[in-house]
């Protein structure tokens, strides 16, 4: 079954959850005259010209708003007006189960993202300390050199033989 397309009508998803009408007002007014705002974790936008929605499609779709990439484009009838499919339809739980299941996947997340940080910071740290033990495996090896009487005795010898090579 194909709907009609409102050609003045946006949909609008992917938006933060700090993003409300009136931010989408200011964000998309430069584009046109705004007939109609309606937010819930989505959008509509309808304007008064079909033209000016079109360019918010054009210009918007893709976009970032509050670091959230922007999906935009014609709105079917029924989902605005909260038809069947429509989320006026839908239980007020409905909402609640979608937000449920976003904060646990932004925790998991956040969970992830913290672990991946901690074992770079124990690779990097492991990596300070390989490279801290060369190059006191380095000092050792001089200092091995100034404390073995021996040692001492050959390097003073090869310093004289070569200030004498020097003077011939």
């Amino acid at each position: 079954m194909n709907q009609p397309v409102q050609k003045n009508t946006l949909y609008v998803g992917g938006l933060a959850e700090e993003v409300n009408e009136s931010i989408l007002h200011s964000a998309f007014i430069p584009f046109g005259d705004i007939k109609d705002v309606k937010h819930r974790s989505f959008g509509f936008v309808t304007f008064l010209e079909k033209e000016d929605a079109a360019a918010l499609m054009d210009n918007m779709d893709g976009a970032e708003l509050y670091g959230r990439v922007l999906t935009v484009n014609y709105a079917l009838p029924e989902r605005i007006k909260g038809g069947e499919q429509g989320w006026a339809a839908r239980p007020i739980w409905a909402d609640a189960d979608t937000w449920f299941e976003r904060q646990q996947q932004e925790e998991e997340m956040q969970r992830i993202q913290a672990e991946n940080r901690a074992a770079m910071q124990a690779a990097e740290e492991l990596h300070r300390k390989k490279m801290a033990q060369e190059r006191e495996g380095e000092k050792d090896e001089e200092v091995e050199g100034k404390d073995d009487p021996m040692a001492r005795v050959e390097a003073y010898k090869r310093k004289m033989n070569n200030s004498e090579i020097l003077r011939e």
